[in-house]
């Protein structure tokens, strides 16, 4: 397989990449999923076909070019096989979550004047159809799922299967059709929205095939290999960081992808896929680490003594950057008794983590590390492809940086210390909204929002996040993420939005661990839930106890001086989440504004 950045420049659109890997790859496997009971796999050759014959339908059924088509569904082959037919029948994907409402649906579809949805399953597709009585625009409904006698009207209903077996095509004709150019638009990617309306990144072909080759190069600086390497798809492809990193860079590297059984099926599915690499986000590398810690302290003073020992090697390691000399035989033996066991739970080939999507806390990757996990954190967003920077494996790790930027793209900062990114990887801007793009975009440079610099070996370090700042009533700027992020780190606490913008000092929601809160309850002979708990004055004094201790390695006026419990866990069906786990500040805010207001009137 070719190693060279630039050979990513002979490529003009995403389908025609596809097909040319697939020829070279013919019957090796490429998708592994479990279906039916059991783990199944499909070849380059074989998906290849499948495109072919659905980009094909989808001209039958009258599908114009560059018209937006909606695709709705979890990971799947189909996702991929959907997205390239789509753009190999001129059409632009445009993406939606699974856990969208009908609100969410009817603003997108709308948005875009979609004609043609693709649904996965008919869940979905009941909510889209609530959704379609606003959006008089749609007119087909393809969905995967076996067939229903359910009233579709006036949408057009046709199921997957039937046309794939009813739809002829010849691959080499298709290919001859592909004809998109870099600078056409392959995807419309809504933001998830952390405040107010998402907007639709237009992305080219050429941002994402660019963007996939300098990932692709991070890859080959250090695992050369590339064609052996198996990517773990569990993240929503509907976001841009999945979309990228888990799908365009393993189909550019002709690697295979491995996609999980459900979120709640993680573990097995890590020891079934065996990957080399896996795209990830902070919020899951916390609960792993908090499993991970479980599981040691269930052995009781041997377990707890292996991990406490095997963190300070790490962290002494980090910190050093070697390890005293006679320290090797310990070290050696913490690799045997539980490194090796904690590698052994996600395959026993994975070779790092790429964690995006938020700012990665440093002593969560330090944890990895330690137990022989590289976490490689990198940095981006929806507006640049996404991926702009990331650490190499091959040099030095500061868990505090994201690295230098991919091959292709330039960063400078502004004279306000904004990051500003350029490049072939930029979105064309954000569909019909050209106010929104003319001052996210300017004379080529993405104005990125996020506050940072670069330090003395071209890493970018993350400070702040423009839109995000509190600004305390003495004019101190607070970053909520760092403190969010260092009071999610005890065990007590597994979700916490800190308060306090024009205020005299921070208050937070917080949200106790689950686990850790059915434990306590039960020892103490209370009922382990949430609402019985939200007001039970020990377990406020628990978690004040587990406040005080994150203050401890805050600033002054980073401390947290007082809380209230939340009604409900953040979740995306409450709302209070993005689908990538963000949580959505000003719908929280919405909630529990007046009680968090109140704190301030006690103190």
């Amino acid at each position: 397989m070719e190693q060279c950045f630039e050979t990513h420049q002979t490529w003009s659109n995403l389908p025609q990449m596809f097909f040319d890997r697939a020829e070279l790859l013919k019957d090796e496997d490429f998708l592994q999923y479990y279906r039916d009971g059991a783990w199944q796999s499909l070849s380059w050759k074989t998906v290849a076909q499948q495109i072919a014959t659905m980009s094909e339908a989808l001209r039958n059924l009258g599908l114009k070019p560059a018209s937006p088509v909606i695709l709705i569904s979890e990971n799947r082959p189909e996702w991929l096989i959907a997205d390239h037919a789509i753009m190999a029948a001129g059409g632009i994907t445009t993406p939606a979550y699974t856990t969208n409402t009908v609100h969410d649906h009817s603003y997108i579809i709308n948005n875009v004047q979609a004609e043609f949805v693709i649904v996965s399953n008919w869940g979905l597709a009941l909510t889209l159809l609530n959704a379609s009585h606003s959006c008089p625009t749609i007119k087909t409904l393809i969905i995967m799922d076996k067939p229903r006698s359910v009233s579709t009207k006036p949408v057009n209903l046709h199921y997957w299967d039937r046309l794939m077996k009813e739809t002829s095509a010849d691959l080499e004709t298709v290919r001859t059709k592909c004809n998109d150019s870099r600078d056409d638009l392959a995807c419309i990617i809504h933001t998830s929205g952390t405040s107010g309306r998402p907007r639709g990144v237009m992305l080219s072909h050429g941002a994402l095939i660019s963007n996939a080759a300098g990932a692709a190069d991070v890859i080959w600086e250090d695992y050369p290999d590339s064609g052996s390497h198996r990517f773990f798809s569990f993240l929503p492809l509907s976001h841009a960081f999945e979309h990228t990193a888990g799908q365009v860079l393993p189909i550019l590297i002709g690697g295979s992808i491995g996609y999980a059984q459900s979120l709640e099926k993680l573990a097995s599915s890590f020891q079934e896929i065996r990957p080399t690499l896996s795209v990830i986000v902070p919020r899951v590398l916390e609960v792993l680490k908090q499993k991970i810690t479980k599981q040691f302290h269930q052995v009781p003073v041997v377990g707890k003594l292996l991990l406490d020992t095997t963190l300070k090697l790490g962290h002494e390691r980090y910190e050093k950057g070697r390890l005293a000399w006679y320290k090797y035989p310990l070290d050696a033996l913490m690799s045997l008794l539980v490194r090796r066991k904690v590698r052994k739970r996600f395959g026993g080939r994975l070779l790092a983590f790429v964690s995006g999507g938020a700012p990665l806390s440093e002593e969560v990757g330090i944890f990895f590390d330690s137990l022989g996990l590289v976490v490689l954190q990198g940095y981006g967003q929806s507006e640049a492809a996404p991926i702009i920077s990331c650490n190499r494996p091959s040099r030095l790790i500061r868990m505090h940086s994201t690295g230098p930027a991919l091959k292709g793209v330039d960063v400078r900062i502004a004279d306000d210390g904004e990051i500003l990114v350029r490049g072939e990887l930029v979105m064309k801007g954000y569909w019909n909204n050209e106010e929104e793009t003319s001052h996210t975009v300017k004379d080529g440079w993405l104005h990125t929002g996020d506050i940072g610099l670069i330090d003395e070996r071209d890493h970018i370090v993350i400070t702040d996040r423009k839109r995000d700042i509190l600004i305390n009533d003495k004019g101190d700027n607070i970053s909520p993420q760092k403190v969010e992020g260092r009071l999610t780190l005890a065990e007590e606490i597994a979700q916490a939005m800190v308060y306090g913008d024009s205020k005299s000092h921070l208050v937070a929601l917080i949200v106790p661990d689950a686990t850790w809160m059915t434990d306590w309850a039960r020892a103490r002979k209370k009922p382990p839930n949430l609402v019985a708990l939200q007001h039970d004055e020990e377990l406020i004094k628990a978690i004040h106890a587990a406040v005080g201790r994150t203050n401890h390695n805050l600033a002054n006026h980073e401390k947290v001086r007082n809380f209230i419990i939340a009604d409900t866990p953040f979740s995306t069906e409450n709302e209070e989440l993005t689908p990538t786990l963000k949580i959505r500040r000003h719908k929280i805010v919405e909630t529990y504004g007046p009680r968090l207001d109140r704190l301030y009137r006690k103190a």
